[in-house]
């Protein structure tokens, strides 16, 4: 039996497979090396794994996670897991979990579409090309976080249709100062903006906000998926939660980038299944 992981900075979806079936899986909270100590993680995969598992004997674990891509943090999560779990474990990054997701021992173009985003240029067994991500601040395009960053901004800016401004601030018990605290002073902003951002997808239909999530896709396939060699000749594959509900819009900005729309999916756990089998 192995134990196949796929860790956002939302939550961590834990998949028991065997024979190449799932038979189970367990949802616990985000785990990203990047914004938490290994200690936190540690402290909440004691409470929310450990105890559903512990009569599994495991052959292998396989960690694959958004902020695993740091070689020493990698180790200690590595080897924390595999004293704790009794197998061996390996842990990569999200981004590796999406390439073998999506385009199994083939090349192509996978990204990832969630609470942040990525993507990258895959040979079939590494990732050859990779432009960083940089988080929601710097980068992220087109994700959860970024969506509902540009969707809060462009409210208190008042470059919405006033309608829209006061239905969104009041469906979210929103004002001013709440959203300066969640988003300045306490953790996880990218989460919260990243939940606001659905208040997007409830009203696609408007067409301020249909044009507002289009422009964020064709900003994540122009700065990118494009500086890729053979952007133009391979389908661009998508994984994660914002690809899979936007996936009408996502497909028209695509083609108006003159790009192949590939495939589209919500978790790469299946996939991930298919390939370690």
């Amino acid at each position: 039996m192995i134990l196949i992981a796929d860790s956002g900075s939302t939550k961590t979806h834990w998949c028991l497979a065997e024979q190449g079936v799932g038979i189970r899986q367990i949802v616990t909270a985000g785990a990203n090396p990047y914004f938490q100590t290994i200690e936190e993680i540690i402290e909440e995969l004691s409470v929310s794994l450990f105890p559903q598992i512990k009569e599994e004997r495991l052959d292998a674990v396989y960690f694959y996670g958004a902020g695993c891509a740091f070689p020493e943090k990698n180790q200690i999560l590595s080897q924390f897991l595999s004293e704790a779990l009794h197998a061996p474990v390996e842990v990569y990054s999200d981004l590796m979990g999406a390439a073998r997701a999506l385009c199994g021992k083939y090349p192509g173009i996978a990204c990832i579409l969630g609470t942040g985003s990525n993507s990258c240029l895959y040979d079939g067994v590494e990732i050859v090309e990779h432009t960083p991500a940089l988080g929601f601040i710097l980068g992220d395009e087109g994700s959860g976080a970024v969506l509902g960053k540009q969707l809060v901004s462009d409210c208190l800016k008042k470059q919405l249709p006033e309608h829209i401004i006061e239905k969104f601030m009041e469906q979210y018990g929103l004002t001013t100062e709440t959203i300066l605290e969640r988003v300045y002073r306490q953790p996880f902003p990218n989460r919260f903006l990243a939940v606001l951002s659905g208040f997007l997808l409830e009203n696609i239909t408007e067409p301020s906000l249909h044009a507002l999530v289009y422009n964020g896709f064709k900003a994540f396939l122009q700065r990118n998926v494009k500086p890729y060699k053979g952007s133009d000749k391979y389908p661009i594959h998508f994984i994660g939660s914002i690809a899979h509900f936007y996936q009408a819009v996502l497909r028209e900005a695509i083609l108006s980038e003159d790009m192949l729309p590939g495939i589209i999916v919500q978790s790469p756990i299946e996939g991930l299944i298919n390939y370690h089998v």
